[in-house]
């Protein structure tokens, strides 16, 4: 495996820009890179964090939240995919699944490492999907983990079986609904500001239906934050 230390993060319009050129020039490889991208030293922005937390609704504090690793892990997830040994274009790819482990709370002094890679590529009924790897250390201990599987849009992948299990169909009742949010048309815009995640599905509706969106969707990781916040102080 290929270890790659960052020292210095390009900045979004550079990312951007390696996405624009990547999707343009039509790369759809067949093989993950055998890399890693190790980030150290990494300070959390106390105004970016408070930023967040506004936007997704978490209260402030001196923790971060359980999502908050997601972001900072982001612009190396888009390094990773713009990183010219990469199969795919940027642009375009869906986060379709997520899941986090937290081994315990992570105070905003912290200083930390982060250590981003791709992993399990395999077929999707719509394309390919794969999976991008974080973890986050403090000093040697992790104390967070996520996995982010990302959905590969591809034509010619029609009858492909998924490589992931889907739950067998059950009879329930209806939920009953306890709180309904109204989302404003620039959640994208807001969310895609504080996370660095400008995908232009979240942007406005003439980008998004460039990529075969009716209309700018919310970002699943802003949701699945929004989520959370509103069950704050009512879980352990």
């Amino acid at each position: 495996m290929t270890v790659r230390e960052i020292t210095t993060l390009p900045g979004t319009a550079t990312l951007y820009s390696r996405a624009v050129l990547g999707s343009l020039s039509g790369k759809q490889g067949k093989e993950l890179p055998d890399l890693e991208l190790v980030m150290r030293d990494v300070k959390i922005d106390r105004a970016n964090l408070a930023a967040y937390n506004r936007v997704c609704g978490f209260s402030q504090r001196e923790t971060l939240p359980l999502t908050y690793g997601f972001v900072l892990g982001f612009p190396l997830h888009m390094s990773l995919m713009t990183d010219p040994s990469f199969p795919f274009a940027a642009m375009g790819m869906v986060h379709i699944q997520n899941r986090i482990t937290q081994h315990r709370l992570i105070n905003a002094s912290e200083i930390l490492t982060i250590i981003v890679k791709p992993a399990n590529l395999r077929p999707h009924d719509k394309g390919v999907q794969f999976d991008i790897l974080t973890t986050l250390k403090s000093g040697e201990e992790v104390v967070w983990e996520c996995s982010s599987t990302m959905l590969r849009r591809q034509a010619g992948n029609a009858g492909e079986k998924s490589s992931t299990p889907r739950p067998a169909a059950q009879a329930t009742r209806s939920p009953v609904a306890n709180v309904q949010w109204s989302v404003p048309g620039d959640t994208g815009r807001r969310y895609g500001a504080i996370s660095g995640d400008r995908n232009p599905i979240h942007l406005y509706a003439f980008t998004a239906k460039l990529f075969g969106f009716p209309r700018a969707i919310a970002h699943g990781m802003w949701s699945k934050a929004r989520c959370l916040s509103a069950l704050e102080g009512r879980l352990p």
